[in-house]
């Protein structure tokens, strides 16, 4: 019997999108108002699913405590009230826009979980924008 777990979790960080070789007008062309030179934040809300199978002995995919534990480690903790381009260590060569933000949390989690299971990254940036990263 195959289904989906999510937990839901949040941060607030800091980001400010702009390739460091280009010029800012190119910068402000590209990525708008986002290339802020002062950065600029967001409420990011997250969802981390796990699809596997229900352990007959238990009755659970797997215990939400260790996902809630896993995400608090390898994401809340390093990124929350953080600027991101400047005090997390994957966004020094990384433009940390949502989708590829959406692929380092999927990473991290990945080395974390179990490689019987799938797992999936929903971020959102906004209310409105939001990815959803399966690893593919």
């Amino acid at each position: 019997m195959s289904l989906t777990v999510y937990r839901k979790a949040h941060f607030n960080a800091a980001h400010r999108l702009f390739k460091k070789e280009w010029s800012d007008a190119k910068n402000l062309e590209i990525f708008g108002k986002c290339s802020n030179p002062n950065y600029h934040g967001h409420n990011y809300e997250l969802e981390v699913g796990i699809t596997g199978d229900i352990d007959p002995e238990t009755g659970f995919l797997m215990d939400l405590k260790i996902l809630r534990q896993i995400i608090e480690e390898e994401v809340e903790t390093p990124f929350d009230h953080k600027n991101l381009n400047i005090e997390v260590p994957e966004f020094k060569s990384l433009n940390p826009t949502v989708e590829i933000i959406a692929v380092v949390i999927w990473n991290k989690i990945r080395t974390r979980i179990d490689s019987k299971y799938k797992i999936s990254v929903k971020l959102y940036e906004t209310p409105r924008n939001f990815v959803v990263y399966n690893g593919h």
